[in-house]
């Protein structure tokens, strides 16, 4: 599952994972709900893939408490998705933090202390300063394909279908989305 907020890269995450999945030979369902996201709302996508070659997936819809990963584009979002996680799964989320419309404009108060919630809910946290990686990229917009890059490092997709899929989903800046990629792949090592 991916979240995030309007504009920050969700839906083409998506694709480019489930175009790795799906040149991996694994059968793949991707959807996505966009709700208020030209207006900074949240942004959600499943992608579902089979376990191995020949296995089918009938329906892109992640139930609560079955996500094997969730890749958060910001903090808030992670806290509010987080339970749909198997336990012990990864959560990869960026450090990066946006008020939402409705706290700014309605006096509420953004969270405190996220990071240490949802490593209190059991699942294995892998925080991502994506605004990092872009400086080192010198491109602001490949936040999200370090964040694939950080969970790809726990999937078992070869290299070659990495950089394959990374080509026909993201082919400007390429060059700056593939040491993105790198980059976040570095961070999910650790």
């Amino acid at each position: 599952m991916l979240v995030g907020v309007g504009g920050q890269g969700v839906v083409l995450a998506s694709s480019l994972l489930a175009r790795a999945f799906l040149e991996s030979g694994l059968d793949v369902k991707q959807s996505e709900i966009h709700g208020m996201a030209q207006r900074g709302g949240s942004v959600t996508s499943c992608v579902r893939s089979a376990g191995s070659v020949g296995q089918r997936v009938f329906s892109p819809t992640i139930e609560p408490g079955e996500a094997d990963a969730l890749i958060a584009f910001e903090q808030l979002e992670a806290l509010r998705f987080c339970h749909y996680l198997k336990p012990g799964a990864l959560l990869v989320s960026s450090t990066q933090q946006i008020v939402p419309i409705t706290v700014s404009a309605l006096g509420a108060v953004y969270p405190e202390n996220i990071e240490q919630s949802i490593r209190e809910m059991g699942v294995e946290l892998l925080m991502v300063d994506v605004a990092n990686v872009a400086a080192k990229c010198n491109n602001p917009r490949v936040g999200n394909v370090a964040l694939v890059g950080a969970l790809a490092e726990s999937l078992d997709i070869a290299d070659d279908v990495w950089e394959n899929a990374i080509r026909l989903t993201v082919p400007r800046a390429l060059d700056a989305n593939l040491q993105a990629f790198e980059l976040g792949r570095q961070l999910g090592r650790r």
